[in-house]
């Protein structure tokens, strides 16, 4: 085993929108893109189609609708994930997390309840129905009853 502690990538801030450590901001935010919050949120924060990475400096006050959620930093209120939610290391959630995915790191911390929530599994469409048998159009006359009567043969 390597002595050496292990690295995780830092986030990817590129494509995503960022406050920054010096920005505190009160009220709703809602995107259509990612966003990276590394300064302070209070109020709500939707994102329903994108991913929100809370920053190692990160303090949230806030309701969270996202498709993802990384916490790195400070989070307090609820959670709602659509797809997965990441506690990292030294990372604090204190609230109710309703998702289908959950990852706790070793060393993060977690107060409150957590509902795992199935995806509506897929219709499943509907079976081929089989093709109707077609036989040749002297075989519909032989499998045809006759009206005639049975002669029987006599010896």
């Amino acid at each position: 085993m390597s002595a050496t502690p292990l690295r995780y990538p830092e986030p990817d801030f590129r494509g995503a929108a960022i406050i920054g450590k010096s920005v505190m901001i009160k009220g709703q935010i809602v995107s259509r893109e990612d966003l990276t919050i590394d300064g302070e949120v209070e109020g709500t924060v939707e994102l329903q189609e994108h991913r929100v990475t809370i920053g190692p400096h990160g303090k949230v006050r806030a309701d969270i609708k996202a498709r993802e959620i990384v916490v790195l930093g400070n989070v307090y209120g609820n959670v709602d994930v659509a797809d997965k939610i990441e506690i990292r290391k030294d990372a604090k959630l204190v609230g109710d997390i309703k998702t289908a995915r959950i990852v706790i790191e070793d060393g993060a911390y977690f107060k409150g309840s957590t509902d795992i929530i199935r995806p509506e599994p897929k219709p499943a469409p509907p079976a081929p129905r089989p093709a109707p048998v077609q036989s040749a159009p002297g075989a519909a006359a032989a499998a045809a009853p006759s009206s005639a009567p049975a002669v029987e043969a006599k010896r």
